[in-house]
């Protein structure tokens, strides 16, 4: 799926998602990734948030004085995070937002226009 351009500050918008990566910055990306305000893109090494754990969110653990939100998009189906990796981040105190991702990227574009501080997790889809 493509957006449409808008006005954003230094953070690139996703431009485009889809076919196991997305584009930013008229680049493409091959596979997940982690977005962080000031500090770039990342790769994200996971399969399904299903299965993960706090070292998959290590990189956002680290950062999270920089940012208010993170969006995280769990490919092409929404998929909730293990009650207790949820309720660890939530006591660092990371606000995440589980979504698919298809709507973390569109949600992520809003709050970037808006001038949030917002990171996101995103799993790639095909």
């Amino acid at each position: 799926m493509e957006f449409s351009n808008t006005a954003f500050g230094t953070q690139p918008p996703i431009e485009a998602y889809g076919d196991g990566g997305f584009r930013l910055d008229k680049k493409r990306v091959s596979g997940s990734m982690i977005l962080l305000p000031d500090e770039g893109m990342f790769p994200w090494e996971i399969v399904s948030v299903a299965e993960a754990q706090m070292k998959n969110f290590s990189r956002l653990i680290d950062a999270a004085g920089s940012f208010d939100l993170v969006l995280v998009g769990t490919g092409e189906t929404l998929v909730f995070l293990p009650p207790d990796l949820k309720r660890a981040l939530a006591a660092i105190p990371l606000h995440v937002e589980v979504m698919n991702t298809g709507a973390a990227c569109r949600t992520y574009n809003v709050l970037l226009g808006e001038g949030r501080r917002v990171a996101a997790a995103l799993i790639a889809v095909n």
